[in-house]
């Protein structure tokens, strides 16, 4: 998350086209491509560059400051929730969607979608709930009104270093976070104080709600065995948002293919329901012919077997069952 209260979306540093370039090539080598991280990096961008057409319906960056006073104050729930989509500026949209991509695809990717969303969900909650938490306690008990419990902060990093706990949790491999080597499993307290320390203009608070949301998704995780019920609600909606579609896949199949195209004195391995087999060729015919496809022969009750029951026909050849046709039809 990031302070302050300048001027929303300043000029164009020429980085979103390189974040697009980059998702899009993150992307084509994926052989699954993570739907919901996708929308993701599509509602943040959408959101900051805020097109004309959704002027009426999105709300300005300063109706959706994170701030815990007014949050307490006025029960805003737009500022707890939509904060974490709206970002400052440029860098501070791009860095966070670079970070997005590559927790997004390894979380996505190991989880499942549904599963993944829920995981968003939850930390979303989590990470702004622990947030208003800590600057509330700050003010209760060290009177720290500024600047914690009355800044401003907006942007998606306090759940991009939940995602950074959840993925490093089980690690035992070293990593550099900035030029200096830590523990994997460390990585987002060395990033929390390295940032806060070289950064201006980031909450503190903000990133530290976190990881502390990361900690606790993981303990409850752990402690509960039973399935996601947000897991299985999103689940559920998919299913039914996909009804229609389905629907209209099931009125546009193909239908059968009607055709007399079958085996020549072979036994037969298809359902038998619809076909007849001439007594003169033994040829498959589809049940919608009255004469054999093959030899033009009239078909009779006696064409009407059970191909189950056919065995001393196949064993008959074809010049015997020629002269039984002449023999009953005269030619």
């Amino acid at each position: 998350m990031e302070r302050g209260r300048g001027r929303w979306g300043s000029v164009s540093r020429g980085m979103l086209p390189l974040l697009a370039l980059h998702t899009v090539s993150e992307y084509c080598r994926l052989e699954r491509k993570p739907p919901v991280t996708a929308g993701l990096l599509a509602a943040n961008t959408i959101i900051y560059l805020r097109p004309s057409f959704l002027d009426p319906f999105l709300p300005t960056i300063t109706e959706v400051w994170f701030n815990s006073h007014l949050i307490l104050k006025y029960k805003d729930l737009k500022r707890f929730f939509l904060s974490a989509l709206y970002h400052v500026n440029e860098s501070h949209l791009v860095y966070n969607m670079l970070s997005l991509l590559w927790k997004g695809i390894q979380l996505e990717t190991s989880m499942g979608s549904a599963e993944f969303a829920s995981t968003v969900a939850a930390l979303v909650a989590m990470s702004q709930g622990i947030t208003l938490l800590l600057a509330k306690s700050l003010l209760l008990f060290f009177d720290y009104e500024r600047p914690y419990y009355k800044e401003y902060a907006v942007g998606f990093s306090g759940v991009l270093f939940a995602m950074k706990v959840i993925l490093n949790a089980q690690s035992d491999e070293y990593t550099y976070v900035h030029g200096l080597l830590v523990p994997t499993r460390y990585a987002a307290w060395a990033e929390l104080i390295l940032i806060q320390m070289f950064v201006p203009g980031v909450s503190f608070l903000g990133h530290l709600g976190g990881i502390l949301a990361g900690l606790l998704f993981l303990r409850l995780k752990a402690s509960y065995s039973g399935a996601n019920p947000l897991g299985n609600i999103i689940r559920g909606l998919t299913h039914a948002l996909n009804w229609p579609l389905r629907f209209v896949k099931c009125l546009f199949r193909s239908q059968p293919r009607i055709s007399g195209r079958g085996t020549v004195g072979g036994r037969q391995t298809r359902n038998t329901s619809q076909l007849w087999r001439c007594e003169a060729c033994t040829f498959d015919n589809s049940g919608w012919l009255s004469v054999c496809e093959m030899c033009g022969t009239s078909r009779t009750d006696d064409g009407l077997l059970s191909l189950s029951s056919t065995d001393e026909i196949q064993d008959l050849s074809l010049e015997e069952l020629r002269r039984r046709r002449i023999q009953r039809f005269g030619r």
